[in-house]
């Protein structure tokens, strides 16, 4: 009779109304059931794999998360927002999430520290800034909150910075700028490093003139530029030639 129960209790959750639920400490832990309902171990052992997390996972594919927090969003998020906890990485995702999707720019940054604050590993950080969709239609104004990152001394909200720049402001407008940064830093975290080569690989398959400046002067250090230049040769969108010739700014 207990299994029963049980079963009749996981298909009733899987199938929760998150568009109209009102956001309590009862129906919070309510929709971390739900979330357990929905889980997939094989999955959850893969990611495990992949990203390095404080966070206990569950083991919930990201489109899965996103379509969560989207119905979430449609509703009262800011009721949600403030009964959510973050025990599990994905329901730290889910409010990363949620945040992302808010339309007011004044509202967003209320929230926008905490959520930075929350980060430790490069799947909530890349997702969560790809997400950032407000960004591209407030440059200017997102570029003071960056620029606060750039100067941290804090792997992720550095990372958070450089994956910002990536995502929204590779144009010719802030190339200077997004240069300056990468001189700028001076770290050996690895989830740093990895983003800064990701970043000057973009620069160079967009702006191949400006990239190969860079490359030929730059202060980064070894691991960096020469990460760089291998995610350069990997790129389809970089001819041959081009890729033979980089070979020599090679540390």
């Amino acid at each position: 009779m207990k299994e029963i129960i049980r079963i009749d209790i996981i298909v009733l959750v899987s199938v929760m109304d998150l568009k109209n639920i009102i956001w309590n400490k009862k129906t919070y832990q309510e929709f971390i059931d739900y979330l357990k309902s929905i889980r997939e171990e094989e999955y959850k052992k893969f990611s495990e794999k992949i990203t390095f997390t404080k966070y206990e996972m569950l083991g919930i594919r990201l489109p899965e998360l996103r379509r969560i927090s989207k119905e979430i969003s449609e509703c009262d998020y800011q009721s949600f927002l403030k009964v959510s906890e973050s025990t599990y990485y994905e329901e730290v995702m889910i409010y990363l999430l949620v945040i992302a999707n808010i339309k007011n720019i004044s509202e967003l940054m209320i929230y926008f520290d905490h959520a930075i604050a929350l980060i430790d590993n490069w799947a909530l950080c890349d997702t969560f800034c790809n997400s950032l969709k407000l960004v591209n239609k407030n440059k200017e104004y997102f570029l003071t909150k960056i620029d606060e990152l750039m100067n941290s001394n804090k792997t992720y909200h550095i990372r958070v910075g450089l994956i910002l720049l990536l995502c929204f402001y590779v144009e010719e407008k802030y190339l200077d700028l997004i240069c300056k940064y990468l001189d700028c830093i001076k770290s050996d975290e690895y989830y740093v490093n990895m983003a800064e080569a990701w970043l000057v690989c973009e620069i160079f398959i967009k702006y191949e003139s400006v990239g190969l400046k860079y490359l030929e002067h730059n202060e980064l250090n070894k691991f960096t530029i020469n990460k760089s230049i291998s995610k350069i040769r990997d790129s389809y969108r970089v001819d041959k030639e081009m890729k033979e010739y980089i070979l020599k700014f090679k540390r």
